[in-house]
């Protein structure tokens, strides 16, 4: 049984308050964001789908895939998607030395911006796991720490198709940061979401865009 709250418990938010958890806005506005990817897979059927609701998001991508996958790392890029920074190789940040973090941090900026003109300063940890120190080392370097008022759990096979769904739309509202992933591991619950969220909340009037 997945334990890991859906909605992040407000007392969470303001113990890291340095930390985005969700945007302020005063009209109905959701930020669905990507972790994981790029994926063959995945990741090109998910720009696609975004594409039909004229929706914008922001992936949070792993260095070592975008050097597997260059080509559809450049495809989120040409839809005018944004970009976040989410480690070279997905480490856990509990785990990890803080200089060993950076620098994984640092392999991935350096990646990103060598070879493309494109905004790099979002940052989210794998796992939420990051330590105080991580996280000033990393705002240090420019970056915004973002984190999420929402998850779909889309990762857990013990969590279904249905539940995952449910976990979005009972849950989301305007300014909602909801992590879903561009993974084949999330991809059975995450190809039934994602499609009737965008649905959902299309026709409540909401529209999707990245984090800027």
């Amino acid at each position: 049984m997945n334990l890991t709250p859906v909605k992040t418990p407000l007392v969470v938010q303001k113990i890291f308050p340095n930390y985005t958890w969700e945007i302020s806005s005063s009209t109905k506005e959701i930020y669905l964001t990507f972790d994981d990817g790029p994926t063959p897979e995945i990741t090109n059927w998910v720009l696609e789908l975004l594409k039909q609701y004229q929706a914008k998001a922001t992936f949070f991508c792993i260095g070592n895939n975008i050097e597997k996958h260059p080509a559809i790392f450049q495809n989120i890029i040409s839809e005018g998607h944004a970009i976040g920074n989410h480690t070279q190789n997905h480490i856990k940040g509990w785990k990890t030395s803080v200089a060993d973090y950076l620098e994984n941090v640092k392999q991935t900026h350096n990646l990103v911006l060598n070879n493309n003109q494109i905004k790099l300063n979002l940052f989210r940890p794998p796992y939420g796991q990051i330590t105080p120190k991580q996280g000033s080392e990393i705002i240090k370097l420019g970056y915004r720490i973002i984190m999420w008022s929402v998850l779909s759990i889309d990762w857990d096979d013990f969590v279904s198709r249905k539940i995952c769904l449910n976990n979005v739309i009972t849950k989301a509202n305007s300014g909602s940061i909801i992590v879903f992933h561009d993974s084949i591991k999330a991809s059975k619950n995450m190809q039934y979401a994602l499609p009737k969220v965008l649905e959902h909340f299309s026709n409540k009037g909401y529209t999707f865009k990245s984090i800027t």
